[in-house]
């Protein structure tokens, strides 16, 4: 964590130091972050920001399984359905979505909009990427 926001030879500086992330003074003591952030709870957890954009400090972090993180990615593609927002492997998962991550994305570049791309299904294809044609069995 104090590596990759204050070390420019580190690989992952530039997108910590590199871009402003911080991790607050209290934490130069192991004894002090440890109060504020207790021991880790198993080797599944890892230190998560709440907010990527803020520092690493004790308002703005908690431990978290990484299945937790990763859906905290700034890169992670959040879509509303209704009312409703989560991320792409998220309604995969629930089973909202009607196609893979794959079809998604090339339906978005088809110009279709990010609800529709998710949950209008998918026609399917005949075997070996041909698409079925009225004369041919299903």
């Amino acid at each position: 964590m104090r590596n990759r926001c204050r070390n420019p030879r580190n690989t992952a500086y530039k997108d910590y130091g590199g871009r402003g992330i911080t991790v607050c003074e209290r934490w130069n003591l192991y004894e002090d972050f440890l109060q504020d952030m207790g021991r880790r709870p198993s080797g599944e957890h890892s230190i998560d920001r709440i907010d990527n954009d803020g520092p690493y400090s004790p308002e703005n972090c908690r431990w978290v399984l990484t299945v937790v993180q990763v859906r905290n990615r700034r890169t992670t593609r959040l879509i509303t359905v209704g009312s409703e927002t989560r991320a792409l492997f998220e309604w995969i998962e629930l089973g909202v979505a009607k196609v893979s991550s794959v079809q998604f994305y090339n339906r978005l570049r088809a110009g279709m909009s990010p609800e529709e791309a998710l949950t209008k299904p998918s026609l399917g294809t005949g075997g070996k990427g041909r698409t079925r044609t009225a004369t041919q069995p299903a």
